[in-house]
């Protein structure tokens, strides 16, 4: 059995227990394991976080950009250097595949890096006076003091996301992550500590989403709330963060339509598909929740794609190499999933394969694509965050968009066709803030990655993603009033 490691939380440089000495144990969901004890925050606890990072704004945000973005290079390179245990933990704490956490670990040294890459580049504006002798200048400028309540399923990686381009503007932050997956982001400080970055201007404080999400969203001294998390998670932060007026940027769940036409590359659709519904067991706000086939090709695509289906394997990540996917978060996520394919059925679906959950130690679930299913069912409009596919079919594009669109949900989408004036009109009338075409759903990070409708507000990703952690400053300089 493995000894649990003890954690502490990192605040204003330096490793601290909770003011309260209590802890919260972290799970293997692959083993159902106790394998780490981390400390549970305290509204006094993230106060002194605020206060830390608060203080180092002020001479954080005087560096010179360039400045700045040379600690996030060393971070990349320290994170780079660490790779392997990086990878373990995210496994070990979240049920990830290790060639999969390899990925995130990898892919966050990249985005930090690429944020780098914007120091010399973010500018302002000079704007055409009215008046004779006048310039007006828009400067953009930091916010202050960022508050990132970070999701367990992309743990490591969702620090760069809301980190990275605040410290690059500016910025100072508090982090607050997971209590499914809170050791990374530890591991991730020893990074920040190993790299100098002066005190107070990372911060992670870890505890419960009541207590610290709570605090973080409604404390005065915070300038932006960056959230990736449930509906109700960003519904709460809302909340509390109209307090004080705080700005917000929510990046929530998703139910992303996959529409198949007739005239598509069924392979290519269903290779697709699959790479983005088991990614991390299915437990990815942008990964394909339902599909839309065509009627006249219905039947061969459901067939190819519950053979492929039947082909993925699941287990350890930590002792199975050869696997697809591991296990859920938790048991409670278990216990959803198998609700919602167990409603289908009793409203009317069709169980191709999979549907229950594997009898072993850990929370496994069976890869499952249901047919006959329809937007009546609550696995077609709840988000599912598992390894479940429900399929419905359709005559026309006009009745494949109005599907696709009959959600409260707004992130993600894609369209399967050869044809561009199917494509065209899925990028112009559906409503979502991304649509793929002819490939798998995974956003690139130039690009901007936002949601519509209960998605959420603002994004991450790119130009305007960096441009979330600045506000405007305009200046009206009167010059031929001044002394020569």
């Amino acid at each position: 059995m493995k000894i649990a490691v003890k954690y502490q939380m990192f605040i204003d440089g330096e490793f601290l227990d909770s003011s309260s000495k209590e802890t919260m144990k972290v799970y293997n969901p692959a083993t159902e394991e106790v394998i780490s004890n981390v400390p549970k925050g305290t509204v006094e606890d993230a106060r002194r976080a605020i206060d830390a990072a608060a203080l180092a704004q002020k001479t954080w945000a005087k560096l010179p950009a360039i400045e700045r973005a040379k600690y996030l290079k060393n971070l990349a390179k320290g994170i780079r250097d660490n790779t392997e245990h990086l990878a373990r933990t995210i496994s070990e704490e979240m049920g990830k595949t290790i060639s999969l956490a390899e990925v995130e670990v990898n892919f966050t040294a990249d985005y930090i890096e690429y944020t780098a890459e914007w120091a010399r580049r973010y500018e302002g504006e000079i704007i055409q006076s009215d008046r004779q002798g006048e310039n007006i200048f828009l400067f953009k400028q930091p916010i202050g003091v960022i508050a990132g309540i970070l999701p367990w399923n992309f743990p490591f990686f969702l620090i760069a996301r809301k980190a990275a381009p605040a410290l690059l503007t500016g910025n100072t932050i508090v982090l607050k992550p997971s209590g499914e997956s809170p050791n990374n982001a530890i591991e991730f400080a020893k990074i920040v500590e190993a790299t100098g970055i002066p005190k107070g201007v990372i911060n992670f404080v870890t505890g419960s989403g009541s207590v610290i999400g709570k605090e973080l969203a409604s404390n005065p001294k915070i300038g932006m709330v960056s959230l990736t998390g449930s509906y109700n998670a960003g519904a709460e932060v809302m909340r509390e963060a109209a307090q004080n007026i705080t700005k917000v940027s929510l990046e929530l769940g998703g139910k992303a339509p996959a529409i198949v036409m007739d005239d598509a590359d069924i392979e290519l659709a269903v290779n697709s598909i699959i790479a983005s519904r088991i990614i991390n067991s299915g437990q990815v706000c942008n990964c394909a929740e339902r599909v839309y086939v065509h009627n006249d090709i219905a039947e061969k695509f459901c067939e190819r794609i519950t053979e492929e289906m039947k082909k993925v394997k699941h287990g350890n990540p930590l002792t199975q190499t050869n696997i697809d996917m591991g296990p859920i978060i938790n048991k409670n996520s278990l216990d959803n999933i198998n609700s919602l394919v167990q409603d289908a059925l009793a409203m009317g679906a069709k169980l191709l394969t999979g549907g229950k959950r594997v009898e072993t130690i850990g929370y496994h679930y069976e890869p499952t694509v249901l047919i006959n299913t329809n937007n009546n069912m609550r696995i077609m409009k709840e988000e599912i965050f598992g390894p479940v596919l429900p399929i419905a079919t359709f005559k026309d594009l006009d009745e494949a968009i109005e599907l696709a669109n009959d959600c409260e949900y707004g992130l993600t989408s894609s369209i399967y066709t050869q044809n561009l004036d199917n494509a065209m009109r899925a990028s112009n009338e559906l409503n979502f803030g991304e649509t793929y075409i002819n490939r798998e759903n995974f956003e690139a990070i130039q690009g901007f990655h936002a949601g519509w409708k209960k998605s959420g507000i603002g994004g991450a990703d790119g130009k305007h993603g960096l441009e979330e952690y600045l506000q405007t400053h305009v200046v009206y300089l009167q010059y031929n009033n001044l002394k020569k």
